[in-house]
């Protein structure tokens, strides 16, 4: 069971909010009730920040882990910050200039998906290049054409949402998973899938990250460079911005 309520999951916008320290872990880390800082996984990096006592004073947060058990969510604190004590109500405050462009990125990593359609065998979310690697099997790939592709379903707008189905459900329809080397964690009787389109009508995928609500809120993006990395795989590197001439 779940010791840190991911308050990320349910609205990923909820930059700042209140909750009560529990505990401080070796680090130095803080440990809250709740969290709307997103602890890293699934190739999203962990949300940096600080963290508002009642005097005022802010604690600088520069990473955010899962603990080894995934039970809790660990703010990881700048060395030699004066620490609050627990039972605390504290103020936490993501950097929300970061995280909204984590979250674009992410949302333009699942459109990539959509575009190539092949097993994904890496990735990695960034604040200003994200990468993907897939097994494709045709040698040659255009990256002005995935880019206008990908910018189509930009423009489109679709909705961004989530839903919940069960273990059974993901047995039922295996599709579901893109990724050929990682496996959504099962256990706790339910597994977060993140669809884009009415109904995940462009798609559908386990994924615990942060995500816009519209693909439109992405921006300009574009395929920055394509890269062979073996005999089928390939790596694509997105990038903000429009394709250079």
């Amino acid at each position: 069971m779940s010791e840190t309520e991911a308050a990320y999951l349910q609205d990923a916008y909820l930059s700042t909010m209140e909750a009560t320290l529990l505990r401080i872990e070796e680090g130095p880390a803080l440990v809250f009730d709740r969290s709307n800082f997103f602890s890293a996984g699934g190739g999203q990096p962990g949300d940096s920040g600080f963290v508002e006592t009642s005097d005022g004073r802010q604690i600088r947060i520069l990473d955010t882990v899962r603990s080894a058990d995934k039970s809790t969510i660990r703010l990881l604190a700048e060395d030699g910050a004066v620490l609050p004590e627990p039972g605390e109500t504290l103020v936490l405050h993501v950097d929300w200039a970061r995280r909204y462009r984590l979250m674009r990125m992410h949302t333009a990593c699942h459109l990539l998906t959509v575009v190539c359609p092949y097993p994904v065998t890496g990735a990695s979310v960034g604040e200003e290049e994200s990468r993907i690697d897939f097994d494709i099997p045709d040698a040659e790939t255009d990256k002005a054409a995935v880019t206008q592709a990908l910018m189509a379903l930009v423009a489109a707008n679709h909705p961004v949402g989530t839903r919940w189905i069960t273990d059974a459900e993901l047995d039922a329809d295996p599709s579901l998973v893109k990724s050929a080397n990682v496996k959504p964690p099962r256990g706790s009787g339910r597994i977060r899938l993140v669809t884009i389109g009415e109904d995940g009508s462009i798609d559908a995928q386990p994924c615990g990250g942060t995500h816009v609500q519209e693909t439109s809120e992405i921006g300009e993006i574009h395929v920055g460079k394509i890269e062979k990395k073996g005999k089928v795989n390939r790596r694509f590197r997105i990038r903000f911005g429009p394709l250079p001439a």
